[in-house]
């Protein structure tokens, strides 16, 4: 019994000093989904950057748990025309902040290259409709507008997908998919479809 408390001790001894910190950050491109289409709404650009600690549980085998800060959404373009060689558009973007908390299972394929799948849960923060107007690309009338959050489903979970490649020990590029499987709206209408919200991030990875 001794040994084996003692072997038990070791072992998380050697857990807690392989525990590595970081930071990261990145680019967004979120869209909101109803159930009956995959993406029915065009993608909007955004960002994340956060915290996180990584800790082997396993030979190949680690934890990543993060905090981000999450920007997600969509885009629509409502109207487009062309006169006289101008292209003039009406479009309209929604903000949806969030506080995320992803918790990725890894498999280190090689020291540098892994696989990664595990559950996200997101907690709103803000939301907010932006509306623009372009001449030629140009932003000519830009309008925001802030939106109560009581109206939403404050609480986002999600299942995400991803890999990264460390260049170095310390610098890596990360890539995850992330489906939502929780509906954005609190009180939806009866028989109209769920919204979710869907997003592919890239970006930088750092380990101190």
């Amino acid at each position: 019994m001794k040994k084996l408390f003692l072997g038990a001790a070791i072992a998380m001894s050697s857990l807690t000093f392989a525990q590595q910190f970081g930071i990261k950050a990145g680019m967004n491109v979120s869209s909101l989904s109803t159930d009956s289409e995959l993406s029915d709404q065009a993608s909007k650009i955004g960002f994340n950057a956060g915290v996180f600690m990584n800790a082997p549980i396993a030979e190949n085998f680690s934890i990543q748990p993060e905090l981000l800060y999450n920007n997600l959404g969509s885009k629509v373009t409502l109207t487009e025309t062309e006169i006289g060689g101008t292209t003039y558009r009406n479009e309209y973007a929604r903000h949806l902040d969030y506080i995320t908390v992803p918790v990725m299972f890894q498999y280190n394929a090689t020291p540098s290259f892994y696989l990664e799948a595990g559950p996200e849960f997101g907690f709103m923060v803000s939301a907010r409709d932006k509306y623009k107007s372009t001449e030629n690309g140009t932003p000519q009338n830009v309008f925001e507008s802030d939106l109560d959050t009581d109206d939403f489903n404050k609480f986002n979970f999600g299942v995400g997908l991803g890999a990264g490649y460390y260049f170095t020990p310390n610098v890596g590029l990360t890539a995850r998919y992330v489906a939502g499987f929780t509906d954005i709206a609190k009180d939806r209408p009866s028989g109209s479809d769920a919204v979710k919200n869907n997003v592919f991030q890239v970006g930088l990875a750092y380990k101190f």
